[in-house]
């Protein structure tokens, strides 16, 4: 089960990433990479923070906050894809939803 809390921050860090390399692949313009690059990561961090991250006040619970994270995790792999990532899209997006159902399932919290 422990095992799964690291997958999953894993999954956290690559999503970041992952929007990240979109932000600053998809970019006009020094300008614009740079918004885009920090701005998306910043984003979806935020967003996880407010309402996925187990010690916030205004977290979703049971299976809203599943497909919140699956909606987030869903996110980062169409932004990889969006920039010719199809492989690490797919594995990305296979192992957000094993790893969701099973943090669900075993009802894991951090």
């Amino acid at each position: 089960m422990k095992v799964n809390l690291a997958i999953r921050f894993m999954l956290e860090m690559c999503g970041l990433v992952a929007v990240s390399y979109w932000g600053f692949q998809t970019g006009s313009g020094f300008l614009m990479k740079a918004v885009l690059g920090i701005g998306s990561p910043f984003l979806l961090a935020t967003i996880w923070g407010i309402f996925v991250a187990p010690k916030s006040a205004l977290r979703v619970k049971g299976s809203g906050r599943v497909v919140l994270e699956l909606i987030i995790f869903g996110v980062a792999a169409l932004a990889i894809y969006d920039v010719g990532k199809l492989t690490l899209a797919i594995i990305l997006a296979i192992v957000a939803v094993v790893s969701s159902i099973l943090n669900h399932l075993w009802e894991q919290q951090r």
